[in-house]
Parts: structure tokens; C-alpha cells; sequence
């Protein structure tokens, strides 16, 4: 049982999460960066107007930060601040897109974007309103602000984003080290109060062996078909990433039939990956138990 919830059951969930988190994530930027970039032409028109609701993006570079919180952009023919105060029911979401393409977008705090150099480019999305007779981006309730650093052309935005921005392993995520230990404490804690008991030898062994299940998948045997479930997984995120790229229009010379080819393609080789680390798995069981039966630690 304890397996089973700690090493089964949380980890996958946690994963149906994060899937879900970048998924969302995806989504919000694909609107946002569909929306009308704000240049001098409608500043000096919103600049005019007594209320304001509408949702722009923005490109440029960094400039300066100013106040602690406030972030400073240069666009090609205006520098516009961006409000990065952080409050307890208004959030602003700030990511730094890596450069190797096998790693995810990496969440960062307002306080950390003093340690990137100016000119740095960065993509901001969300609402502007009017302060002392100046527009300024900043969050609200209803519509946070997406602020993205990235280190690509303009143009690649797009198709750097939805690629990268989703998880990047299926079963090991945020959660995955803390319920592993949490379980791992318990089978020791098992183990140690039956360690003593003769009859209860055979789930001591199994209660040890559990131990170390996380670790199994990165050990031989088993580790041939580790390696192809982690080569299996990077292609099924390679798919996914063409199937969302067709599915949002960023590639006009596919068709709906060819996301449907990707999606079903994603789909079954994800079954093989997981069949492949499972079955590496139930390997490396199957040679402990042996060995221990050749040392006589068990018995038939």
C-alpha cells in the first residue's frame, strides 16, 4: 500500500499536474500573443482615453528597473514599465526560457530579474492601465501578467515556447524526491520494527527492496530498457510539440489530419515508454530476488 501511494499513485498525479499546468500555460501565451501589439500609434491614443481594458502584448529589451519592482522594456519606438509589484491576491508570472531545448521554462521571482543584463530580451502580455498620465502594464486579479525572457529571434518565439513548455519527464516532477523519501522513511520504519521476527522475514526483504524502487530504473539489467523509455519520452514530447504547433496555426502547411497522425503517434509510443520502464523494473526485482536465493537470504 504504501508503495503504491507513495511511488505509484502521488508521483502520477503530480504529473497529470504539471501537464496540465504547462498546458494552461501554452494556451494563455498563444492568446496573449495573438492579441494586438501595443506600439507609439495606440500609446498615444490609450493615453487619450479615460478607461482602459484591453489586453496587448509587448516585445523589446531590458532596459532599467526602477523602485525594486518596477521593469522598464524598450520596444523599437517605445520604452514602457512594466509593474512586477508582487501582492497577496495579484501575482505576476515571470519565466526565463532556456536555451537547450531539452529543458523546461523556468519560473522566476520579480527580485531574481535584476540579475539578468540590460537589453535582455522579453515578451509581456496582460493588461495596461493609466497611471499619472502614463501607461503601464500590470497584473490583476482576473488577468496576471506573462512575463517571458527568452534568448531567440522574435520571430521563433512562438515555436521555441509551445516546444519547451511542457514537462519534461513523466513520472519524476516537483513532488516526486519529497513523496519518495516520505515513503522510503516508512518501509524503513517498517523494516527496523519487524527486523526481528522470523515469520515476517519475507516482508522485511520486500519492505527493503521498496526501498530502493526509484532508484532500480538507473541500475543494470533493467537499465537497457530505461534508456528506452527516456529515448521514447523525448520523442513522444517532440510529437506532442508538432501536434500543438499545427493544432494553434504556427504551421500553415499541415492540416488537421496530420495533428491527428501526431497525436495517435504520441499516444501509442507513450505506452511503449511506459511499458519499457515498467517492465525494466520488474527485471531488476526479478535478479534481487534472485540473487538473495542464491545466497540463501530467502527461500523457495
Amino acid at each position: 500500500m504504501i508503495v503504491a501511494v507513495f511511488y505509484i499513485i502521488i508521483p502520477i498525479a503530480d504529473s497529470v499536474y504539471c501537464r496540465y499546468k504547462w498546458r494552461l500555460f501554452r494556451k494563455r501565451f498563444i492568446k496573449l500573443n495573438s492579441c494586438n501589439a501595443l506600439d507609439y500609434r495606440q500609446y498615444r491614443q490609450l493615453t487619450n482615453e479615460k478607461s482602459l481594458d484591453s489586453i496587448f502584448r509587448f516585445t523589446g529589451g531590458i532596459e532599467s528597473i526602477t523602485d525594486g519592482h518596477t521593469l522598464w522594456v524598450r520596444g523599437d519606438d517605445l520604452t514602457i514599465p512594466v509593474s512586477l509589484e508582487h501582492k497577496s491576491s495579484v501575482k505576476t508570472d515571470c519565466f526565463l526560457i532556456p536555451i537547450k531545448e531539452s529543458e523546461v521554462p523556468e519560473k522566476i521571482n520579480w527580485n531574481q530579474i535584476s540579475t539578468l543584463t540590460e537589453g535582455a530580451k522579453v515578451f509581456i502580455g496582460g493588461k495596461v492601465k493609466l497611471q499619472n498620465d502614463r501607461l503601464i502594464f500590470c497584473s490583476t486579479k482576473e488577468e496576471p501578467l506573462m512575463v517571458i525572457f527568452y534568448n531567440c529571434p522574435d520571430n521563433e518565439l512562438p515555436n521555441t515556447i509551445i516546444s519547451s513548455a511542457r514537462s519534461r519527464h513523466g513520472y519524476w516532477n516537483n513532488l516526486s524526491p519529497i513523496v519518495t523519501i516520505i515513503g522510503a522513511l516508512f518501509l524503513i520504519y517498517i523494516a527496523a520494527s519487524l527486523l526481528g521476527r522470523p515469520a515476517y522475514r519475507f516482508t522485511v526483504i520486500c519492505a527493503i527492496i521498496s526501498v530502493f524502487l526509484p532508484i532500480l530504473p538507473v541500475l543494470p539489467p533493467g537499465l537497457l530498457l530505461t534508456t528506452m523509455y527516456r529515448r521514447f519520452s523525448w520523442n513522444v514530447r517532440k510529437l506532442r510539440a508538432k501536434r500543438d504547433l499545427i493544432r494553434f496555426g504556427l504551421l500553415p502547411d499541415e492540416d488537421k489530419q496530420s495533428e491527428k497522425r501526431y497525436a495517435i503517434r504520441a499516444y501509442t509510443m507513450e505506452i511503449f515508454a511506459w511499458l519499457f520502464l515498467v517492465f525494466g523494473i520488474l527485471i531488476n526485482i526479478f535478479f534481487i530476488f534472485l540473487l538473495l536465493f542464491m545466497f540463501q537470504v530467502i527461500s523457495i
